[in-house]
């Protein structure tokens, strides 16, 4: 479709965008109406928000639209498998300029309508207005059937720590993307499309999993929040750590050492767990380290190989 977004006006975006929507088995009434209806089978609600902003989150010149909708709802859908549940619906909040192309916006709605059927959730509803730069807002909804929610604040000192899902791919994507460069491809893919692993969220919680989380900012600073949820610490075994061939190759060719990485880079959006010691974890599931008991104030409470990992990394959004 030709034109703008400004021309086409909001509710012909509106219809537009609305006709790229599938269907979703908990997406009783979808949009339409002043709210959507979604079925909420366990009579409780798992919700989470997200937003991603142009030039902080995503650059066009590196994501296509169908990109940047992908990678908007695996950030949010996976904070709801995080949590042991099943994610169902979410909604959309979306920010435009006047003379963004229209195919852009439809783009971004064939993104976020296909990664809905990837979690077998789907699009409730939503809203456009315009603005000076593109913001996309994400509220996603889950369901636990039956189950208690798993939180960051279970683990347990003689817990084991397992991770399913990739670490360190985006970080290494955009490594490559930031010296202009657009190969090894699956590295690139990593950053731009991050593939959550859905249904470990409540494969994990239906194993036992006494806390859980998905690395959206980190394993460090992740795992920093459940030890301080837990009020534990929790130690990392580097050996257990997988990096690939290539991604030891990408931080030779740029000067990093690939294992910064996997320890500190965010949006792969794998999922990580403490378990009871004696839970015998389906291969998907890599045991990387143990919960252990918190120690003083000021001390590390993640801890690598015994030691305190003295290099930065994490995301802050407010970090300098």
């Amino acid at each position: 479709m030709k034109g703008t977004v400004g021309e086409l006006g909001e509710f012909g975006l509106i219809r537009e965008l609305t006709s790229r929507i599938g269907d979703a088995p908990a997406v009783r009434l979808g949009p339409g109406d002043d709210a959507a209806v979604v079925a909420a089978p366990d009579r409780r609600v798992v919700a989470s928000t997200d937003m991603l902003l142009e030039g902080r989150h995503f650059r066009r010149d590196w994501s296509t639209a169908y990109d940047v909708g992908r990678k908007a709802a695996a950030q949010n859908l996976a904070d709801i498998a995080a949590m042991g549940a099943v994610p169902t619906a979410l909604l959309l909040g979306l920010v435009v300029p006047a003379e963004l192309p229209v195919t852009w916006a439809l783009e971004l709605m064939d993104g976020i309508s296909d990664e809905c059927r990837v979690a077998a959730a789907g699009v409730a509803g939503g809203d456009v207005v315009r603005g000076e730069t593109i913001m996309v807002s994400i509220t996603a909804l889950g369901d636990l059937g039956g189950r208690e929610p798993v939180t960051r604040g279970g683990a347990r000192p003689g817990d084991l720590i397992a991770v399913t899902g990739w670490l360190g791919w985006s970080a290494a994507g955009h490594a490559v993307l930031s010296r202009g460069f657009r190969s090894p491809r699956a590295f690139v893919e990593a950053h731009r499309r991050p593939e959550p692993p859905y249904p470990a969220g409540p494969a994990g919680a239906a194993l036992g999993a006494t806390a859980m989380t998905d690395v959206s900012d980190g394993l460090i600073a992740d795992l920093d929040h459940i030890a301080q949820a837990s009020k534990v610490r929790i130690d990392i075994r580097s050996a257990a750590l997988d990096i690939p061939a290539q991604m030891s190759d990408i931080g030779q060719a740029v000067g990093v050492d690939p294992l910064h990485w996997v320890l500190t880079g965010g949006e792969d959006h794998a999922i990580v767990a403490a378990f009871p010691p004696e839970t015998k974890l389906p291969a998907r599931w890599r045991p990387i380290g143990e919960v252990l008991p918190a120690r003083g104030r000021g001390l590390p409470r993640v801890t690598v190989d015994g030691a305190a990992w003295d290099k930065a990394g994490g995301w802050d959004h407010f970090a300098g």
